[in-house]
């Protein structure tokens, strides 16, 4: 039987596309619902940190961090005393085909994450708008300000989905199943990536 992942990321799809199933469930940031026995919750930025640190963010359960919280952590010993009970790993990997840290994306990290150290063999990913709109927003948004405008919505979908694209190629053998309410991705896929349609 193969060893499943779901990925819930924070765009509107994952709404609608997203139904409680077997396999490990990985979530970024903060999902726009409720996703029951959640394995970890994916934290990449220090604009997250220094929201949980300040208060104005809950983040729930284990967190599965990268770099930059590992950084921001390293420089704050109070952070860690106060949410120790939360940290459940590192990961600092950085793709050979990613520039830095700040390029990649909670999406990119969570699910090769759940590709490379879970060793998931099907992953299933919901709320990832940003593949095939140019539609950036994020219910991360709601409770962080981010810069949305065109200029830097551009700039971001021009990084972004060449990483998509080259994380998808690192794992010819996984299967990727990406759920949208349309099926015109931006980018050219393989064979190991499938998208199925939802109602919106």
């Amino acid at each position: 039987m193969a060893r499943i992942g779901h990925v819930i990321g924070n765009g509107d799809g994952a709404i609608t596309s997203y139904k409680p199933a077997k396999g490990f469930k990985i979530t970024c940031n903060i999902p726009p619902m409720h996703v029951p026995n959640v394995y970890g919750t994916c934290l990449v930025d220090f604009k997250m940190m220094r929201a949980i640190s300040e208060g104005s963010v809950q983040v729930p359960g284990d967190w599965i961090m990268g770099a930059r919280p590992h950084h921001y952590i390293s420089e704050h010993p109070n952070f860690r005393m106060k949410y120790n009970q939360h940290f459940k790993e590192y990961y600092l990997v950085l793709p050979d085909y990613v520039k830095n840290y700040t390029d990649l994306n909670c999406g990119h990290f969570a699910t090769h994450y759940t590709a490379s150290h879970l060793k998931c063999e099907e992953i299933h990913m919901h709320g990832f708008n940003s593949m095939f709109d140019m539609d950036l927003r994020s219910c991360t948004d709601l409770y962080l300000n981010s810069d949305r405008h065109n200029d830097n919505n551009l700039r971001l979908s021009d990084n972004w989905r060449p990483i998509w694209q080259s994380l998808f190629k690192e794992f010819p053998d996984k299967q990727f199943v990406i759920y949208h309410h349309h099926d015109k991705i931006k980018f050219r896929v393989g064979d190991n990536v499938e998208i199925k349609t939802i109602r919106k």
